[in-house]
């Protein structure tokens, strides 16, 4: 190196020269030395598992409530399930909480259940377990009695006796009844746990032997009008109870004797002495049933024998429902049986069916008919008759015919379609219990608002139509203070100019909106609607628009009652643009607005117009709208449901206006209104106070 060598030549005489020493490469080798850095070894995991098992162990122990668990027979297994838990024979440790129980017994049944463990620290729960089945032979004489057991249904009588029943262990009521024998009750403790057990009964019999004889012998036995096969002298059952014992023979008079039966007394009954017959008659009939009566005395029903005089005449009739009565003389031969039979004539009774449309399907008594073009003429015995006339896409109509014999009925069914259905079965008015006419609205379509080019237009008027699918109600009249006050008894409307508002019926004024929707609620509760306003502190804070209950009329509710004409009046749909028409003046008297009376009192008035009330009049004063409405051009001007808000020329359906805002929307002209601006039906006013030229009146949708 250049710096060493110059070293070296500089240094003095006579110093030994030092050796040099150089740096020299070498080949990398890796270290043998082993790394100081080591893992966990197996002891010292081992060491931590166990640690924090203990710690576990320690704070369970600690926090583990002791839990006993007691059965009312010795247990196979004990399962819990649910949480840690420490088995100690008897005795569980577990913590607060819920667990499932699993316990299985010998000759039990299996038991499933949910312990409750609360913060007690010694807890004790005991458990009845319920044995396994048993099955009671029963064995039942006669084997045709009914079986019922623990009030179920009546068991089936096995092929082969005795009957082999599996029963819940317990207590178990047994009730065997038959026809003729006397019924029983039998309690059953039931052992359970596959025992068989044994049970047998005897019903006792219902009935008494009666013994009969006659002179002479071989008469029949009947009992209440029944044959028993047997005849005299001979031994038959009679069932407890009053019976009408009969003994018949051809030739001789029927002998009868009442008997007060007793269950398993033995009666036997003197010889019966049988008087000859002076004559008799076998009667028959059909239909078989009929009533008949001899000289006005009812005998019985057909079939039937009697006992006649001979040789004497006799009126018989014999009465049949639709069947003509036949009527006959008798005069019967001495000492023989006469048969009769006698056929009834059916009475028939003409009906004539018409249907609309005429592809409906007919049922008469659930047998379809053929009829032509909607016509079918029928002949029909004298019973009812189901009619039912169907078809798709429409209601059904079913009615009860009852034929009359030598009269003609015609029944003409027309079908609703299901949209005629479902506006028929809906009121067209009615009065509710406020007292307010309601009539039924089935709005189309309206145009609201006006053109810019018409005069007198405002703002706020903007052209929208709005359309309708649900029906609504609308009041006929303006809410009167008299019905108001029976709302809120306290109410005065006012005077205006020393003229009084307060008459009982002039329409209410001086309210808010939220106290005409707090009116609308009351008049649901009194008829018991589901509200259609939410109120907090007497103010709507919501809507249920899906209520019925009583509401204001929505502002395009409003403005199609009032200026959309029927078709009757315009073909073509046209509206009003004032109540009376389109051009000023109104006719005389035609409403209430601010006439010549008012023009000391009111600013703008219509000149030379007359209504004769300066204020408010009684409402319906004047004639009602194309909609049967009154009011709705004048008197006082409305509140309606919406808020108020500038409108785009967006169409609305169903409409309820916006959601929210400050202030509500006012239509209609009142008795203040005079100018071309005012009286328009299109006009729009809004406010949020009452005033004394503002009211109401209520609506409801239908369905």
């Amino acid at each position: 190196m250049s710096t060493s060598e110059g070293t070296h030549q500089n240094r003095p005489q006579g110093e030994q020269e030092s050796p040099r020493y150089q740096i020299q490469a070498a080949a990398f080798a890796p270290s043998t030395v082993e790394s100081q850095t080591r893992g966990w070894s197996a002891t010292q995991v081992l060491i931590l598992v166990v640690t924090v098992l203990a710690l576990f162990l320690i704070w369970f122990l600690f926090t583990a409530k002791s839990v006993r668990l007691a059965f009312s027979a010795p247990t196979q297994s004990v399962t819990l399930s649910g949480g840690f838990s420490l088995n100690l024979g008897e005795v569980f440790l577990l913590r607060e909480g819920s667990y499932q129980l699993v316990a299985q017994a010998q000759d039990y049944v299996e038991l499933t259940t949910a312990i409750d463990v609360d913060e007690r620290r010694n807890q004790e729960f005991f458990f009845e377990l319920i044995p396994t089945p048993g099955l009671l032979h029963l064995t039942v004489e006669p084997s045709s009695a009914t079986v019922q057991i623990d009030d179920q249904q009546p068991m089936a009588a096995p092929q082969d006796a005795p009957y082999r029943i599996t029963l819940a262990a317990g207590e178990h009521s047994i009730e065997l009844s038959h026809p003729r024998y006397q019924g029983t009750a039998e309690i059953v403790e039931i052992e359970g746990k596959g025992v068989q057990q044994q049970l047998s009964v005897t019903l006792l019999p219902n009935w008494s032997d009666v013994t009969m004889n006659s002179q002479p012998s071989g008469a029949m036995i009947y009992i209440d009008g029944e044959s028993t096969g047997v005849a005299t002298p001979g031994t038959v059952p009679a069932l407890a109870g009053e019976r009408l014992m009969e003994l018949r023979r051809s030739g001789f008079k029927r002998y009868q004797q009442r008997l007060f039966a007793e269950a398993g007394t033995a009666v036997t009954l003197q010889t019966a002495a049988l008087v000859q017959a002076d004559a008799q008659l076998s009667l028959t009939s059909s239909p078989a049933g009929a009533a008949v009566s001899l000289d006005g005395k009812y005998l019985g029903d057909t079939p039937i024998e009697l006992d006649l005089a001979s040789k004497a005449g006799q009126r018989l009739l014999v009465l049949a429902k639709g069947y003509r009565a036949a009527r006959e003389q008798l005069n019967l031969p001495t000492g023989k049986v006469s048969a009769k039979h006698i056929v009834l004539e059916r009475l028939i009774g003409d009906l004539r069916l018409e249907t609309r449309p005429t592809d409906a399907l007919v049922r008469v008594n659930d047998e379809a008919l053929d009829t032509l073009n909607g016509k079918q003429n029928l002949a029909l015995p004298l019973q009812p008759y189901e009619v039912e006339v169907t078809r798709e896409g429409y209601t059904g109509f079913t009615t009860t015919v009852y034929p009359i014999p030598g009269v003609e009925q015609t029944l003409r069914v027309k079908l609703l379609t299901l949209e005629e259905a479902r506006l028929a079965a809906i009121r067209p008015v009615f009065t509710d219990k406020g007292g307010h006419l309601l009539r039924i609205q089935n709005a189309d379509q309206v145009n609201m608002g006006a053109s810019r080019r018409e005069p007198g237009r405002r703002a706020n008027e903007t052209m929208r139509t709005a359309s309708f699918e649900r029906l609504f109600y609308l009041a006929d009249r303006e809410v009167t203070n008299s019905q108001f006050r029976a709302f809120a008894s306290g109410h005065d409307s006012g005077k205006f100019d020393e003229i009084s508002l307060n008459e009982n019926d002039q329409p209410v004024t001086g309210i808010s909106w939220h106290d005409a929707a707090a009116y609308c609620n009351w008049l649901s509760e009194q008829e018991e609607l589901e509200p259609f306003y939410e109120m907090e502190f007497a103010k709507v804070v919501a809507v249920n628009a899906n209520a019925l209950g009583y509401r204001l009329p929505t502002e395009a509710e409003w403005a199609w009652a009032a200026r959309r004409l029927p078709p009757e009046l315009s073909a073509d749909g046209n509206q009003l643009r004032f109540a009376w028409g389109d051009s000023l003046p109104p006719p005389t008297r035609f409403e209430n607005y601010a006439d010549r009376s008012a023009a000391n009192k009111i600013g703008r008035i219509i000149f030379a117009y007359n209504d004769n009330y300066t204020v408010a009049a009684p409402v319906g004063s004047y004639a009602a709208n194309h909609r049967k409405l009154y009011d709705m051009g004048g008197n006082v001007a409305e509140w309606v449901h919406d808020y108020y808000e500038i409108p785009d020329d967006t169409a609305v359906n169903d409409s309820l206006g916006p959601t929210g805002g400050e202030y509500h929307v006012i239509r209609g002209a009142s008795w203040m209104h005079g100018t071309i601006t005012e009286l328009r039906l299109s006009f729009r006013d809004y406010g949020i106070d009452g005033r004394q030229d503002l009211g109401f009146r209520v609506a409801r949708y239908a369905e």
